[in-house]
């Protein structure tokens, strides 16, 4: 015996989550990101789903997005990797038509690489390193 109608509970459901979503504070999102990944959101966030879950034992709201971030991969005339990050522009970045190029620094066999950051761009960045060092192995 139902009690009432299951749909009408679903759309209830679906209309509650959108409704959430609609209020969430982007510039706190943000600015967590920024603090806890080392990057920011670059375009539009694509909502995929929201959800209510049980979480640690308690009731919570889990929402789904897809976002783009900024990764720039920094590598030298051997393909070594130089640097990867998920902040966007360097400061320390001279354009090589302002810059004088010393051709015997290019030679130099061990040039320091920035160690990977952490979370999920951090991740990212690591993998995309690995795989750069599994090509130069190859190439040798």
């Amino acid at each position: 015996m139902k009690l009432t109608n299951p749909e009408l509970i679903q759309e209830s459901e679906k209309e509650f989550i959108d409704t959430i979503n609609a209020e969430l504070d982007w510039d706190a999102i943000e600015q967590m990101l920024l603090e806890k990944h080392g990057f920011t959101v670059q375009e539009d966030v694509d909502y995929k789903d929201g959800n209510l879950i049980v979480h640690k034992n308690e009731i919570a709201y889990k929402f789904e997005f897809e976002i783009k971030v900024p990764l720039s991969v920094i590598f030298n005339r051997n393909g070594e990797c130089l640097e990867i990050s998920t902040q966007g522009d360097d400061e320390d970045e001279t354009p090589l038509d302002d810059a004088p190029v010393d051709d015997e620094l290019n030679d130099s066999p061990e040039i320091p690489v920035r160690p990977p950051e952490t979370g999920r761009g951090g991740q990212m960045a690591s993998e995309i390193v690995d795989m750069i060092s599994e090509i130069n192995e190859q190439g040798e």
